[in-house]
């Protein structure tokens, strides 16, 4: 079937531009984009969104043994934080099978006026493990409008000896 109709033919070709900022975002092959962040820098470069600011702690444990990474995200102004929503982080896993996690999926709990998330970890071998995950949260703007977002979680596992 091929649809002749200028809107969407304008569809199109607007897809196919995001389609390739987000590619350039993702890879950095883009001149004059800024590339996509790694896990090694400050953790409020890794994820924004509209409507929170995120702060993930990296942690370092040494292997076997369990650590807690904490997860922080704060509403930005005119943004409160959809308390009625089911707020989580999800879909957990490490680059190089470096770390476990405690559970699949954590809730998050308030904590003054924030999200805070405690994800449960262990180091499974030596070295720093790139880890990532999906926030999966609601936000109010203004008196009513309700938003649910998805925003990555990226950070570092490292494993000590």
């Amino acid at each position: 079937m091929v649809f002749d109709d200028p809107a969407t033919a304008f569809r199109t070709a607007l897809v196919r531009r995001f389609a390739f900022a987000a590619l350039a975002l993702t890879f950095g092959a883009a001149p004059g984009l800024p590339a996509r962040a790694r896990a090694e820098e400050p953790s409020f470069l890794l994820a924004e969104s509209p409507a929170y600011r995120v702060s993930v702690e990296n942690v370092t444990a040494k292997v076997g043994t369990h650590a807690v990474m904490h997860a922080i995200l704060r509403p930005k102004a005119g943004f409160r934080i959809l308390k009625g929503y089911e707020n989580r982080i999800a879909r957990f896993s490490s680059a190089d099978d470096g770390v476990t996690f405690d559970e699949k999926m954590v809730r998050g709990h308030l904590e003054n006026d924030s999200l805070v998330f405690d994800i449960g970890v262990t180091p499974t071998k030596p070295g720093s493990h790139p880890i990532n995950g999906v926030f999966r949260v609601g936000y109010i703007q203004g008196d009513s409008d309700l938003s649910m977002v998805s925003l990555p979680l990226i950070a570092n596992v490292t494993g000590t000896e």
